[in-house]
């Protein structure tokens, strides 16, 4: 075919619409039956933190010195009512990712190496195993719908409480864990028949409204003796309300993720058309934080495709006061290691492509519970590879920090930023690059 001017053109070999994924998932259902489960987050580009820019120091302003001048990254989180607020030293956590969706010695290696940086790590889904609680010198325990493993002792045992009520992967739907990963321990711990499929309900069964949740925050502090600072987490949806109810209900510290992150399994169609991008939910919760006159009172923590020291960074200079990272944090561990590849390849997929950790046939025994699997991970080599990974983003948070001339990661600022697409510019309320104007906001 050519075009009118008589040059040849060439027409795109699959429709936009009907794509050649689109037409395998189509063929796929027809032929099954069933949905696709699936990890590791959404697979489209959506507007992220690689759409920001810093703008560094120049004449206007100095930086700070790298080996002369300190760059503080330390961050206390549950300032508002705990008596023993946690205390980190840098604002990089591990999110919760349960016992069950990874093996006993993942959960071992990610509390050694938060506790080598000194930071905290989360049960996820569950209950706290003794591994975890004794490798993790900081450690958040999970209140879920389902209250696996949920007890008073653990619940005392814990240096904070976060009650999540959403996830960035699903949010308004439960949890999945497939029959082949619940093993007898993984179902003694949550009262389950061993080798069933469970799906956890998608909301608390013992509170329908904000006002219920401030009765099951007083009830958790009673039986803390007011001790554990109370986390209320949400997956990014509607910001400004959710986490201005949270914080009205009483919570320490407020978690929001977007919908970039999501090591659990879920449908496919939940993970790709539910909820919104983390960019796009920072301003409108820390608007909410700043209009109940609450902005650093009540702590901010932000995940959802966290991956490097400049996404850090960016997140604190929109609001945040610390971020939570999952799936960064079990690469480091080793997951979907190319040494791995040709065990892949046997699964069907390759390296950096794996997301079919609900299987438990992961060959880097992390998201498994095969005890020949579970085995070839050392939880103490792991856990040095993940301390090493929260250094490196440490050190690079306070790199570009320095460079903006602050002398502290909670210095940074939205006008430190500017955006590289309208989009971006629009969803964290900083100006297109080259120019002072936000989308929406008027000016030029």
């Amino acid at each position: 075919m050519t075009a009118h001017n008589n040059v040849p053109r060439t027409l795109p070999r699959f429709s936009s619409t009907f794509d050649p994924h689109t037409l395998s998932e189509i063929r796929r259902a027809a032929a099954t039956g069933i949905y696709d489960i699936r990890g590791g987050g959404t697979k489209r580009k959506l507007p992220h933190f690689d759409d920001l820019l810093f703008l560094g120091a120049s004449v206007s302003r100095y930086p700070l010195e790298g080996y002369r001048e300190k760059c503080g990254t330390d961050v206390v989180l549950g300032t508002r009512f705990a008596k023993k607020p946690v205390r980190l030293r840098t604002p990089v956590t591990i999110a919760g990712m349960s016992f069950g969706a990874l093996s006993a010695n993942a959960k071992e290696a990610l509390g050694r190496g938060a506790s080598a940086m000194g930071t905290s790590t989360t049960t996820g889904d569950g209950g706290m195993t003794p591994e975890e609680r004794q490798s993790s010198q900081t450690l958040v325990y999970q209140y879920l719908p389902s209250r696996y493993g949920m007890n008073p002792n653990d619940l005392r045992k814990a240096d904070a409480i976060e009650i999540v009520i959403g996830q960035g992967a699903k949010p308004g739907g439960g949890g999945m864990l497939l029959g082949q990963k619940i093993t007898e321990r993984v179902a003694g711990m949550r009262t389950l028949p061993a080798g069933i499929d469970q799906r956890s309900a998608c909301r608390h069964p013992d509170w329908t409204g904000p006002d219920d949740l401030e009765i099951k925050i007083e009830e958790l502090r009673e039986l803390t003796d007011w001790e554990k600072p109370i986390y209320v987490k949400v997956g990014a949806s509607r910001p400004y309300y959710d986490i201005s109810l949270a914080v009205k209900s009483g919570a320490d510290v407020v978690v929001l993720d977007g919908m970039q992150g999501g090591t659990a399994a879920t449908q496919d169609v939940f993970i790709e058309h539910v909820g919104i991008p983390i960019l796009a939910a920072i301003r409108p919760a820390v608007q909410a934080l700043k209009d109940l006159g609450m902005h650093r009172k009540v702590q901010l923590i932000v995940s959802g495709g966290i991956r490097n020291g400049a996404d850090v960074a960016k997140a604190l200079a929109l609001g945040a006061d610390a971020v939570a990272i999952g799936t960064a944090a079990l690469v480091a561990l080793g997951d979907n290691d190319p040494i791995h590849e040709a065990e892949y390849q046997a699964l069907g997929s390759t390296a950096g492509a794996y997301d079919d950790w609900h299987e438990g046939k992961d060959p880097a025994g992390i998201t498994t519970q095969d005890p020949a699997l579970s085995a070839r991970l050392d939880p103490v080599k792991a856990g040095r590879r993940l301390a090493n990974y929260l250094a490196v983003m440490t050190l690079e948070a306070q790199t570009i920090t320095r460079a903006c001339g602050k002398s502290h990661l909670h210095n940074l600022e939205p006008e430190d930023l500017v955006a590289l697409t309208m989009e971006a510019a629009a969803m964290a309320g900083v100006p297109l690059a080259g120019t002072d104007w936000i989308p929406g906001k008027g000016g030029f």
